[in-house]
Order: C-alpha cells, then sequence, then structure tokens
C-alpha cells in the first residue's frame, strides 16, 4: 500500500515541474577566457541551470524576462582567499587576532559567516574560496546552509581547520597550549598528518590548507608531499600558507597545488612555479584601505605582481580579508584590491580573467561551475560599464543570479526566494 504524498511535499513537486524559464536579454555577454563581448544575446536558464546561449535563441512564451540590454553581463568573480567566519578589528586598540578566536565561539562565527557571504554575492562574488580561521567547522556549516537552501551566498570551497606543525600561526603559554585549537591542528609526525588531512575531510573541507613555515620547524619536502597524495584520494587540492623564500622553494618542489601570499615569493620562485603550473594566490593588500601595509611593503607587492605576471605565473584573485573596516561590507573590502592590481599596471581584460576563470581553476571547479556554458548552474552578475576598459565597473554590480535564482536586481538585494528555499526531501520550496 503506497502513502498518500503530504500536501505541503505535493506542492513542492508540483512547482519544480512547472519551474518557469528565465530569458535574459544581455546587451554584452562578456567571455573573460577569449577577452571577447558578444551583443545582443539571449540566455535561457531553467531549473537553475543554463540551456540555451546565442543571439537567436528563441525565448518560450511563459518564461520571466529579465532585460539587461543596456548592461555588460559576465561570469561571476571569486575570491580565492577569504575567511568569512574570521572577523576582527585592525586597530591600536584591539589587535589581536588572537584574542577574537578566544572570545568569538564557533556560532557567532558562523553567523559572521553569513552575513560576510551574503555581502560578498552582493559585490557579485559568486565563488568564494574560504580558507580555515573558522573555529570549530563553522565554514563548513556555511557551505551547508547555502547548498541546502536555507542562506543566500557564494559557492564555497572551504578548507576545514588549517594544519600545522605544533602552535600553528600562535605561541601559546605552556598553561594555555590547548587554546591553539580548533583554530589549528597540530599534525607533527605522518601518523598525524594523515589523521589530521582525514579529520577534514570528514568534516566537510572541499580543500586541504596547511601552514608551510610558520614555525622555524616548519614541513619538509616529503612531508608535504604526504599531505598532496593524502588529499589527493579525496580528490582534493592542497594549499599552503607560506611566510618565507625557503618555505616557497619547499612548497614548490614539493608540488603543491597553490601557494597562499606572495611575501615569500621572488623571480627565482615564480620562475619554478611556472613551469609547475603552481597557482599563485598572493593577497596583496591594497595601501588605500583602512588597514594597509606601509609604502615600502605595498611597493613590494606590487613589484611582486608585476613579476609574477612577466613570468607567466597562475595568479589568482584573493584578498585574505579577516577583518572589519568601518563603513565596508566583507564584499566592498574584498572589490577594493582591485586596487593593487591596477597599481602592478595589469591589462583590465586580464584582471577580469583572473577574478572569473582563473578563480575557477584554482578552486578546482572550472568543468563543474563558473563559466556561462550551456549545462552549468546559472551564475552570472551583470554591471553598466565595460569592465575590460575600466575594471573598476566592478565596483556596482547591478544585478546578481546564483543558481538561476535572481538574488540582486537593479542595484537592489532582492533574496527573499532564498530565504525561502530550505530542502525538502531533497527539493526545495520557492
Amino acid at each position: 500500500m503506497t502513502k498518500p504524498i503530504p500536501c505541503l511535499l505535493w506542492a513542492v513537486l508540483s512547482t519544480v515541474g512547472s519551474a518557469q524559464v528565465i530569458a535574459i536579454k544581455a546587451g554584452h555577454l562578456i567571455d573573460p577566457e577569449t577577452g571577447s563581448v558578444a551583443a545582443n544575446q539571449i540566455i535561457l536558464v531553467d531549473a537553475g541551470k543554463f540551456t540555451a546561449i546565442g543571439p537567436d535563441v528563441a525565448i518560450p512564451p511563459n518564461a520571466e524576462v529579465i532585460d539587461l540590454a543596456q548592461y555588460y553581463v559576465s561570469p561571476g568573480l571569486v575570491d580565492a582567499h577569504n575567511h568569512l567566519a574570521l572577523t576582527y578589528k585592525k586597530d591600536p586598540e584591539n589587535n589581536s587576532y588572537y584574542l577574537t578566536t578566544v572570545m568569538d565561539s564557533t556560532a557567532i562565527r558562523a553567523v559572521q559567516a553569513v552575513s560576510n557571504g551574503i555581502t560578498m554575492l552582493n559585490s557579485g562574488f559568486t565563488v568564494v574560496r574560504d580558507l580555515g580561521n573558522a573555529a570549530n567547522y563553522a565554514d563548513t556549516a556555511l557551505r551547508v546552509a547555502i547548498e541546502q537552501g536555507w542562506i543566500p551566498g557564494p559557492t564555497m570551497i572551504n578548507s576545514g581547520i588549517i594544519i600545522g606543525g605544533m602552535g600553528g600561526q600562535f605561541s601559546p603559554v605552556p598553561e594555555r597550549a590547548s587554546l591553539v585549537y580548533p583554530e589549528y591542528l597540530d599534525a607533527d609526525t605522518p601518523d598525524e598528518i594523515v589523521k589530521a588531512v582525514r579529520r577534514n575531510i570528514l568534516y566537510g573541507a572541499k580543500v586541504i590548507k596547511i601552514m608551510v613555515d610558520a614555525k622555524s620547524y616548519g614541513y619538509t619536502v616529503d612531508e608535504m608531499k604526504l599531505f598532496v597524495s593524502e588529499a589527493a584520494k579525496s580528490g582534493l587540492k592542497v594549499a599552503g600558507h607560506v611566510q618565507t623564500h625557503a618555505g616557497a622553494m619547499r612548497a614548490i618542489e614539493a608540488g603543491i597545488w597553490s601557494i597562499e601570499h606572495s611575501i615569500g615569493l621572488d623571480d627565482e620562485a615564480h620562475k619554478l612555479m611556472a613551469q609547475k603550473g603552481i597557482w599563485r594566490v598572493g593577497t596583496e593588500t591594497p595601501l588605500t584601505t583602512y588597514y594597509s601595509p606601509n609604502e615600502a611593503r605595498f611597493q613590494h607587492q606590487v613589484e611582486g605582481m608585476k613579476n609574477a605576471y612577466a613570468n607567466h605565473v597562475k595568479m589568482a584573485f584573493s584578498t585574505d580579508a579577516d577583518y572589519y573596516i568601518p563603513g565596508m561590507t566583507r564584499g566592498e573590502i574584498a572589490i577594493d584590491f582591485l586596487r593593487s592590481w591596477k597599481a602592478a599596471g595589469i591589462p583590465a581584460p586580464e584582471i577580469l580573467k583572473i577574478m572569473t576563470v582563473n578563480g575557477y581553476k584554482v578552486c578546482d571547479i572550472y568543468d563543474k561551475r563558473g563559466p556561462v556554458k550551456t549545462g552549468l548552474p546559472a551564475d552570472l552578475i551583470a554591471v553598466r560599464g565595460n569592465p575590460f576598459e575600466e575594471i573598476d565597473a566592478l565596483r556596482d554590480v547591478r544585478f546578481v543570479m546564483k543558481d538561476g535564482m535572481v538574488f540582486k536586481r537593479d542595484g537592489v538585494m532582492t533574496p527573499e526566494k532564498f530565504f525561502h528555499s530550505g530542502p525538502v526531501n531533497g527539493w526545495r520550496i520557492h
């Protein structure tokens, strides 16, 4: 005897079965990979995916039409290094990342992550690679909540707890050694390395983040190779936090996927990275923000970016944003890093490619999500100006679509559908 279908579930199934097709009239459709712009394109979206793209695509009679004829439509942006579950002030009176991790619970940091994720999406970032500093897996909680439809937010590529030699980036006193966890997982032997990688994977990590050289007893080449091989069993890549040139050279020899931060990189390292195809996730903070490096450090960063670009290193747009700036959202802080890329003299079309195509590739999702191509999830943004001519056009994102749902239209967030899209037996309520 079959059981009757509950009324609510029946309503959901009926809604999904008759979901309305969306037809987007794109005045200018940008392809960052080829550097081309196609005029007057019709983009059809059905069941959250792109189903047809072209100038002569027929619009179904029942489709919802979205007119972006006056806009430049682009794939969504990627921040390849952020910390959505960490927000601490950067000022003379409260400048302790360590204190923040002690005082803020996992629960409050998960709430902060939700807020930061929403503002990232509002600024056009449809993908965020979130590399640790999320207390006890608040990053996994955020990713799952977004994927299940409870809240709006970018696609999350999260690392779980950062793995490092004893102490991580902290230097606790002996009586307080336990305060390192859950910000860092100690892993000092081969068995501990394997266990730490498996633990993060078990608890939802989509990339493995390690501290290469935060301590004088940083990881050896062989130890990093073990990280790489163990992560690869589950199809994951390894991102390495690097602070020194020696650490960078070891990480390059070990063949890790990406080097996070650029402080230890020089012409020698860049040439080797280019040869081996290792990603540079530099996190160069702009000079003009509330939290800024000094002039000398900023110019050193810019010269490093120029050198990496000249050496054809694979570069990703990344911010390391984990702080609060009065009057700015996390998304606005992230997009302000355009200042560093402009200072390095990198052409606008290349910056946009780095912020989109390169971002999908460093996140290892290029064939699954990102490009505006039929069969892929429908993520895109729209801006008034041509970012190929003026990259600062990305500072004013007027339209955002994520998984086929409109999050922002005419410059205003409209996330109601997201907040009413929780799962019921695997289906979403709209």
